[in-house]
């Protein structure tokens, strides 16, 4: 889609970190969790890096059928080996571990929330600057959102999101 403001993967993984990490705070600190709060942020650092390999596919490509689903994992899975065999040897550990973290823990479902919030934020900020072409993947993004169902994402949504939906001059 057009887009009054490109964002590189640098910009997207950094809004990403901030807002995993915050998720992983709320979860703490609301909710009574223990997960390691700087540990989701440098996951979300590097969960897009292989994205410099491949660059970037949209979602709805992406997962359009089953076939370019699994053809886009093994992609992103060999862009990771790949990125990790221009490594030391001896630093390849350390980073197959951000690299290939398990998504389905609750540290890869905060990253995956805190994504869908970056993507569901870029649809606001392209509204607010009369983006119409944003209003329909804006809709289906909340409801990926919603159906995570993370009392920390709802926490989110009650005390950060309005903030995104200000202009400048209404946050002062």
């Amino acid at each position: 889609m057009r887009n009054t403001h490109t964002e590189n993967i640098q910009e997207h993984s950094l809004q990403v970190a901030m807002i995993a990490h915050s998720l992983a705070v709320i979860s703490n600190t609301c909710f009574g969790n223990n997960i390691n709060a700087e540990r989701v942020a440098v996951l979300a650092i590097y969960h897009d890096s292989n994205e410099t390999i491949t660059g970037d596919m949209p979602t709805p490509i992406k997962y359009y059928n089953p076939d370019i689903e699994k053809a886009y994992k093994e992609l992103e899975e060999t862009s990771k080996e790949k990125l990790l065999s221009m490594l030391p040897p001896n630093l390849v550990p350390e980073y197959r571990n951000l690299l290939f973290y398990d998504e389905s823990s609750y540290e890869g479902l905060l990253v995956k929330a805190a994504d869908r919030i970056c993507a569901y934020v870029k649809c606001l900020e392209e509204e607010k600057a009369g983006n119409e072409e944003f209003k329909k993947a804006a809709v289906a993004t909340l409801r990926k959102i919603n159906d995570m169902k993370m009392p920390e994402v709802d926490y989110f949504f009650q005390h950060f999101i309005p903030g995104f939906k200000l202009t400048l001059d209404e946050l002062n």
